[in-house]
């Protein structure tokens, strides 16, 4: 899905970072000399969840949004961290997710 989601968005002009796993992620932001304006990441992964991943990258790209994808509902969201987040239900059209990338990036 990394792949498939990173060339969709690729191919409506925005530029992407693409990362095999939290620690990547990390590392990449730490990296990156331009903005980075989203991050686009599952809820569930292996040794960092989304929301820990989100938490480290925030103090180092302060406005940066972020998008949790989950094959589960909002909900485990909502428990985790007490307040509302912005979501994106899986599996999801490739429509759904650029409507969803222009509409928290516009927002």
């Amino acid at each position: 899905m990394r792949n498939l989601f990173g060339e969709v968005l690729l191919k409506e002009g925005y530029q992407v970072l693409r990362a095999q796993d939290a620690e990547m992620a990390v590392v990449l932001a730490a990296r990156c000399q331009g903005p980075i304006d989203l991050l686009l990441t599952d809820v569930v992964m292996p040794r960092m969840s989304g929301k820990q991943l989100a938490e480290e990258l925030i103090p180092l790209r302060p406005r940066m949004k972020v998008i949790f994808m989950s094959g589960y509902t909002d909900h485990i969201l909502e428990s985790e961290s007490g307040a509302s987040q912005i979501f994106l239900q899986k599996p999801c059209t490739i429509t759904a997710l650029v409507e969803k990338v222009r509409q928290v990036l516009k927002g």
